[in-house]
């Protein structure tokens, strides 16, 4: 059972009794598959008693549980399930008798996949030298971290090798009590086999040795549970409500904080009048922080009224947030901009043809978990060493929240213990460590262990929102085909925002990047005349961070939707017109058919309901998808039916894949049809879900999922589900109305 609730051990604890027989120098290396420095932090994954650690991803009990260790954050995807299963496969184990514990903070466990995308704009000759050379730097700073769809994509290949090497090890203990040759040995659901005799796990796992680690794992050619859809370890305790969240931690002597800061962007709290909150009952203690106050509690709805009660004083702001924020993309458009792509004559192309212009825009969004941000934190001032402190948080990044907790306590960051927990949606937002550092704030002024519960108002207050964005998008058609197109985002710089605050070290100036428009560089079409630009927007002082498939949101509905406009300039058929377009892109064409196959002809059917296509590649995977919309007169349009195929190389699950996909697109769709964050006299002015509306059970679409087979490397499906959903969206109101819809949201 998934328990991100119970603690690790702190960093440099070093397990007892057979405690590691994989952990430290070249032995890391083997058990992830890489070695890029020697490594002389030793192994912090402890083992009971009754456990020996095989290496830094498997463990093995003497009662025959499996008990592998997860680096990446549960939140929903079902990404512990998905790496346990890449293990047991290689492992050859019962997949009954495999649990889940969160991997505590170590290199070994950082996450190489990030490398990917970062270098995916590279020249292919150049991608492997960068991504070693880069994945290194992630595992030498422990960058352990969760996002961009790289949990299997970066882990899959270290859980093969760490479950293959944990094979051979029970294999040879297997065949030294038989005498046997090793090589003639394999495991089979729990048991390690040779011809008729076979020993369980539980058996043989305590006469493992050191010496039995192989210097190269042998991976399996086939496989017994790669690409079946096995039950999701998690579920269990989620269905009977056992399962335990950030906001689920409980602690001896535990009081509750609730939290007010000022005007979007952090202002510095000035000053704070707390003598009626103070006497308000449950109340044990008013913290001023550097840019909020808290009220902390017998209760959190006792420290919720009190904070309220509370009449701060924030500095005053040179240029505050307001309704400027939400024309500064679309007027910056008329501004500098930085070519990321230029190929051909894109202006000598658009003067000698019969140009189209069109101008689109999104809102700011935010990121709206279900579960607003909370972290508990307490300190222990009677060990040896001096102070401890322990944090429990859903935390998508160990390592950002142990370098937080840590700033905040003024500790060294070995003297934190940072507790991984379910997260209850993030969506981006839970990579970001503020609860996390006001929670220690908290506590450390109160000497007692404190839970802090942002309200749903204080959520959505202080987001770290997606940027709204701006695009003039110019092309041409000619023989059925474009002849000539001109992009140009105005975006802010939504990296240089997250490094500010979270890695300053690393930080720099907001600068205009491909990465800035991501999605909008990478077409898939077979284009001679491309111009892409990025013009920089300054939306200072509110705070941006990476949501749901980061510039793809965006980009996607663009270039889609201006495709979709190319097409009909064309009088073509906009899948037929996009096919045209794809042939030398056999992957991006077969993901095309399969959901025009599976949706049916595009268009209108002549009685209020339309469908339309889009087609995007994001995080190693390419989606296209087709949505039914109805738009009857005086109504909002009604999104029925959406079909979405998939193209992200080897399945590990599908149940995992569909329902990913599935998710992606409500959680897409729900931007696209109702998400917008607006500002006014600094402060933003949706303050719960009836003012920024979600998509509610009764209006999700029926969803197909087709997954398209290939032996394409590894991509991701938590993400490239989002990106498609809002120009297929607008493409299908366009083709049931014949009105073409340029800004989101859709209901205004």
């Amino acid at each position: 059972m998934l328990d991100r609730t119970s603690p690790p051990p702190p960093r440099r604890l070093r397990p007892t009794r057979r405690g590691f027989l994989i952990g430290t120098g070249a032995a890391v290396g083997l058990a992830v598959g890489y070695a890029v420095w020697p490594k002389s932090v030793p192994l912090n994954w402890a083992a009971a008693s009754d456990e020996t650690l095989l290496n830094g991803f498997v463990k093995i009990g003497t009662d025959g549980r499996v008990v592998v260790a997860i680096p990446q954050a549960e939140m929903g995807q079902g990404i512990g399930s998905a790496l346990a299963q890449i293990v047991a496969d290689e492992l050859g184990a019962d997949w009954n008798t495999v649990s889940l514990e969160p991997a505590p903070l170590h290199p070994i466990y950082a996450n190489r996949g990030m490398a990917l995308d970062m270098t995916a704009g590279l020249p292919p000759s150049l991608q492997g030298f960068a991504r070693w050379g880069l994945g290194g730097v992630i595992e030498h700073f422990d960058v352990q971290m969760t996002g961009g769809s790289t949990s299997v994509r970066g882990f899959a290949a270290p859980m093969r090798l760490a479950g293959a090497a944990a094979r051979m090890m029970l294999c040879r203990a297997g065949a030294r009590d038989w005498g046997v040759a090793a090589d003639e040995c394999d495991t089979d659901a729990g048991f390690v086999v040779y011809k008729a005799k076979r020993v369980r796990f539980a058996e043989i796992v305590g006469k493992v040795s050191a010496d039995d680690a192989p210097k190269s794992p042998v991976l399996r050619v086939a496989h017994s549970l790669i690409g079946r859809s096995l039950p999701r370890i998690d579920i269990p305790a989620k269905t009977d409500g056992s399962a335990r969240f950030g906001i689920d931690v409980r602690l001896p002597g535990l009081v509750y904080a609730a939290v007010r800061a000022g005007p979007a962007g952090g202002p510095a709290l000035v000053r704070a009048d707390d003598a009626v909150a103070r006497k308000l009952p449950g109340v044990i203690e008013v913290v001023h922080g550097p840019t909020w106050v808290a009220a902390v509690a017998t209760t959190w709805w006792a420290a919720n009224k009190a904070v309220d009660a509370v009449d701060a004083t924030f500095a005053t702001q040179d240029r505050p947030a307001d309704a400027w924020l939400a024309t500064a993309a679309a007027h910056a458009l008329a501004g500098n901009a930085k070519a990321v792509r230029d190929d051909g004559d894109a202006a000598g192309a658009l003067a000698h043809g019969n140009m189209i212009a069109a101008d689109y825009s999104v809102p700011f969004l935010a990121h709206a978990a279900l579960e607003p941000m909370t972290a508990t934190a307490r300190f222990d001032s009677a060990g040896k060493g001096g102070d401890r402190l322990d944090v429990w948080a859903p935390t998508q990044s160990l390592t950002l929240a142990t370098t937080a907790a840590a700033k905040a306590a003024g500790l060294d960051e070995n003297a934190v213990t940072v507790h991984p927990t379910l997260i209850g949606g993030s969506f981006g937002r839970k990579a970001e460590s503020d609860a996390i550092a006001q929670a220690v704030v908290i506590a450390r002024a109160v000497k007692r262990p404190v839970q802090l519960i942002w309200s749903r108002a204080e959520d959505l207050a202080h987001d770290r929102f997606r940027p709204a964005a701006a695009a003039r998008l110019r092309g041409s058609v000619a023989n059925g085909r474009i002849a000539a197109w001109d992009c140009r985002i105005a975006v802010p710089d939504v990296t240089a925002s997250f490094a500010a605050r979270n890695l300053p070290a690393l930080a720099g100036a907001p600068k205009a990047s491909a990465e800035g428009v991501d999605g909008a560089t990478q077409l898939p079409y077979d284009l001679a005349h491309v111009r892409v630009e990025h013009a920089l927007v300054d939306v200072r002082p509110v705070p941006l961070g990476f949501w749901r498939s980061v510039g793809h949101s965006f980009s996607a509905f663009f270039v889609e939707s201006f495709i979709d406009e190319l097409a009909h300039a064309a009088n073509a058929d906009p899948g037929g017109f996009r096919l045209a377009m794809l042939h030398d892109k056999p992957r991006h064409a077969a993901v095309l058919r399969a959901v025009l196959a599976a949706s049916g002809p595009l268009g209108s059917d002549g009685a209020g309901r339309g469908r339309g296509v889009a087609l995007h590649e994001s995080f190693g995977s390419i989606v296209a998808q087709v949505a039914e919309v109805e738009c009857a007169k005086d109504a909002p349009p009604r999104v029925r039916h959406v079909w979405a195929a998939i193209d992200c190389g080897p399945v590990v699950t599908p149940d995992g894949l569909r329902a990913q996909v599935e998710g992606a697109v409500l959680y897409g769709l729900g931007a696209a049809l109702k998400g917008r964050i607006s500002f006014a006299g600094g402060r933003v002015e949706q303050a719960n879900f009836d003012t920024y509306p979600v998509l509610m059970l009764n209006e999700a679409p029926a969803i197909d999922v087709i997954s398209v087979p290939s032996d394409a490397p590894l991509g991701g499906v938590g993400e490239p589900g989002t990106p498609p959903i809002a120009p297929a969206v607008a493409n299908a109101i366009f083709a049931a109305t014949g009105v073409r819809h340029r800004s989101l949201p859709f209901v205004a």
